[in-house]
């Protein structure tokens, strides 16, 4: 598995204004490029995800996908909702596996549904429960492997990046048999594992910004969630973003009034000023959940810089991916008739 240099990561919180930079063009990607440039034209505007959030009711929403690739059935309800978005879902990734050349991109991608079924998994395994099925089957490691392998105990049947977070779930659920450390665990294994494979992959600038910006969105999310939890900080942080570690203890020993003012000298400050405003007010993360996704997104468009290269290519699997998650979002909140605003606050 490709180690995590932090020697190589030399880029600070302070060397960017807004966001940091996208890397050059590789023009064995023009195809590719011109493809997902096409298809971006073809995706839902803001202003059908707000007509979507503010409609009267459930129906009134789904219609407004009419003429779209998510176009429902008459009288379509959750399963028929959810067996449309799945399709999507698979379609887009099927197709970012054609276009991109370099196989470790599309591995470190398909890792994510890896590391899903290894919380999933562990966690009944380590308190003896039955490891069922409910596995996805869009990562590297098909569900049936994952079974076997956990239940032979044979984890050479696995990759790499597999095992090593297996063994540190294990050992970090034994230490006090805290089934939270699993996750924790896993998340720090996933994190090495992905700054690893962008050291050496293609648009590997772009790729190792993108996922330090990833930590970073995790573990500001993670502070303002155990401020208001009060819970255990240790370790709870992860390693490889752009910022501090000090600066993110330090926030967690401070009042949410002034998490802004922490964070000022750097380009998360909004996050924090809206984040934390709407803990306070609302009791809610919601806000601080459509500020990372908001400034997420931000990073993404900023491959249209981009003439020709992998980041296009990987910037609309993850914008289609964030355009699924929020119909899916929309459409369950009318489903249970929340309200609209809440719906409008959380849209990024």
């Amino acid at each position: 598995m490709p180690e995590m240099r932090l020697d190589k990561m030399d880029v600070g919180i302070h060397d960017f204004f807004t966001y940091p930079s996208v890397g050059e063009d590789d023009y064995r990607y023009m195809f590719q490029t011109a493809q997902v440039r096409t298809m971006e034209t073809q995706m839902l505007t803001r202003t059908t995800l707000t007509d979507m959030a503010n409609a009267s009711d459930f129906a009134s929403a789904a219609s407004s996908l009419s003429g779209t690739e998510y176009t429902l059935p008459q009288g379509a309800g959750g399963l028929e909702v959810e067996t449309v978005l799945r399709q999507r879902r698979a379609a887009v990734r099927k197709l970012f596996d054609d276009l991109m050349l370099d196989e470790r991109i599309v591995e470190v991608f398909r890792s994510r549904d890896d590391y899903a079924n290894l919380r999933l998994v562990l966690r009944r395994v380590l308190t003896d429960k039955p490891i069922g099925t409910d596995y996805s089957p869009e990562g590297n490691v098909p569900p049936e492997l994952l079974r076997q392998a956990l239940e032979e105990q044979n984890y050479a049947l696995l990759p790499e990046y597999a095992q090593t977070a297996i063994d540190r779930a294990t050992l970090a659920y034994y230490q006090n048999k805290d089934i939270r450390q699993i996750d924790s665990a896993i998340d720090h294994a996933q994190a090495e594992y992905k700054l690893g494979v962008a050291e050496v992959a293609d648009g590997g600038e772009f790729l190792t910004n993108l996922f330090r910006i990833q930590v970073d969105m995790t573990n500001l999310r993670t502070m303002l969630r155990v401020k208001f939890l009060q819970a255990d900080p240790r370790e709870v942080f992860l390693e490889g973003g752009f910022i501090e570690m000090d600066r993110l203890r330090q926030g967690l020993d401070l009042p949410y009034e002034t998490l802004g003012q922490l964070f000022f000298a750097t380009p998360y400050h909004h996050i924090l000023d809206a984040g934390a405003g709407y803990v306070v007010t609302h009791g809610s993360f919601l806000k601080a959940e459509q500020q990372c996704d908001d400034y997420a997104v931000g990073y993404l468009r900023q491959t249209t810089q981009i003439g020709s290269g992998p980041q296009p290519v990987v910037a609309f699997l993850l914008a289609k991916e964030h355009e699924i998650r929020t119909v899916r979002l929309i459409l369950t909140a009318k489903r249970n008739n929340l309200d609209t605003k809440l719906i409008l606050d959380r849209l990024a």
